[in-house]
């Protein structure tokens, strides 16, 4: 008999070691290693791949100018998100918070699917079915026709599928998914790579569109190894803050369509409602002429959006000051307050600083810069920007303000909402016809004084 040897890999970075450790060597996380059953074998004890194979003739180059087929489940938000809706033999990874609605999402995008005339099969391994009819009369889906099962045995599940030949099947979740080959609980490493291979692989062999439900971590991240990310598809995360009625779906992975799209969702009693003029919705709240408070005329994926920018700054009894950053990078905030002391002569020495993104939106891109260091001085003055204004620009560290793309685009969202100026970077190329006030500024020491005036330190 072959000895197996046990291997050791970590949950976080998917590096393998010879031995348990209590620290990863490779990311440096602790209690991160877990035992790891090995691959399965070959005959006569050789390791797969061990033998020659046979060889694989190329397909035919000329179909690949051919436009993928694409099926949509109804759901415009959900469709644009995916590239225009789900290609065939496609695996989906969806990952979220507990209870920010991704069973809701995909129960609702299921029906949609089956109400098309397509086939669908939606396996749960968490809830009984009893409990996803309960959901479904919530939502007023007690008339489509999708499948219901509820079971956790990969085998079992593959069985059934390959009889009933479904266009889409939802698994939730794959944590709950176990492979009776696999000698390990299900959740762990080995049960989640083998049953993410699986399904990925069926859904290639038999042209099926298979969606996956994953957990996530306190940070936010996919749980299990990184390797199921590179298995499939497409990710999707599901976002949103549970004191706010907003859900972004944001692709930050699709190999059939563009990465960092996003789809606007609002969650109602009936279920999730698409947004389809996100901005209007983000500025609906907003007050107007209020220190702090700074409109950015951002880009998700392909869609130009209009949040608000809060900001605020209050001496702090503390000896380090309190620096909060809600849906903005932290160390990019640090950075503009350097900017600003160093650049601008306007320190905020002994202040606690607040940022928020309103509506429970998470900004990554660095065009916010200038619309953040506006936001700052605004409620460190007191002094609040006109309400028909929107600001948008980079910052460096030499405190020039560099262009950004698709200044159009933010421009035509902005004068569709109502606004009728506009704070930019001086080296961008404007539209000239726009019908807006367009004002320009080489450094953000020639913003500050235009907006504010003289400071004092």
């Amino acid at each position: 008999m072959v000895k197996t040897t046990l291997t050791y890999t970590c949950t976080n970075c998917s590096a393998t070691h010879k031995k348990w450790a209590g620290r990863c060597d490779g990311c440096g996380e602790w209690n991160t290693i877990r035992e790891e059953a090995p691959l399965a074998a070959g005959p006569k004890g050789k390791t797969l791949g061990s033998s020659k194979g046979r060889k694989v003739p190329l397909s035919d180059l000329a179909t690949v100018d051919a436009p993928l087929p694409r099926a949509t489940c109804g759901i415009g938000e959900f469709d644009r998100v995916l590239g225009g809706g789900l290609v065939p033999a496609s695996a989906i990874l969806v990952g979220g918070d507990p209870g920010i609605g991704k069973s809701t999402l995909l129960l609702q995008a299921a029906a949609e699917f089956a109400r098309s005339g397509k086939k669908a099969i939606y396996i749960s391994g968490e809830e009984a079915s009893s409990q996803i009819r309960m959901r479904a009369q919530r939502l007023g889906l007690t008339d489509a026709p999708v499948k219901l099962a509820t079971e956790t045995n990969l085998r079992d599940i593959l069985t059934t599928l390959e009889d009933e030949k479904p266009d889409l099947a939802i698994i939730d979740s794959v944590q709950t998914m176990w492979a009776d080959h696999v000698d390990s609980a299900p959740g762990s490493v080995s049960q989640v790579r083998a049953t993410a291979h699986e399904l990925t692989t069926f859904a290639k062999k038999r042209g099926v569109a298979v969606i996956l439900v994953g957990h996530v971590t306190k940070e936010g991240q996919l749980a299990g190894p990184r390797v199921v990310e590179h298995m499939v598809d497409t990710v999707l995360y599901f976002e949103g803050e549970r004191g706010h009625q907003f859900r972004i779906l944001r692709a930050v992975k699709n190999r059939f369509g563009a990465a960092d799209e996003i789809g606007v969702f609002e969650m109602t009693g009936a279920g999730l409602a698409q947004v389809s003029n996100p901005s209007e919705l983000f500025l609906s709240e907003r007050d107007t002429q209020t220190a702090g408070s700074v409109v950015f005329a951002g880009i998700e994926g392909s869609r130009p959006l209009l949040v608000e920018i809060q900001a605020l700054v209050a001496p702090s009894p503390l000896a380090t000051p309190r620096r909060s950053v809600i849906g903005w990078d932290g160390a990019r905030l640090s950075m503009i307050l350097a900017v600003l002391e160093s650049r601008v002569g306007i320190s905020f020495a002994g202040q606690d600083v607040y940022l928020n993104i309103a509506g429970g939106l998470r900004i990554s891109e660095p065009a916010a810069d200038l619309a953040v260091a506006a936001a700052l001085i605004s409620a460190r003055q007191d002094i609040a920007l006109a309400s028909d204004t929107v600001v948008f620009g980079e910052i460096s560290l030499s405190g020039a303000l560099r262009p950004i793309s698709q200044a159009e685009n933010r421009i035509k969202e902005a004068q569709k909402l109502g606004f009728s100026t506009i704070f930019a970077p001086s080296r961008m190329k404007l539209p000239s016809e726009s019908g807006m006030k367009v004002e320009k500024f080489d450094g953000v020491d020639a913003f500050v004084e235009r907006c504010f005036g003289a400071i004092d330190a």
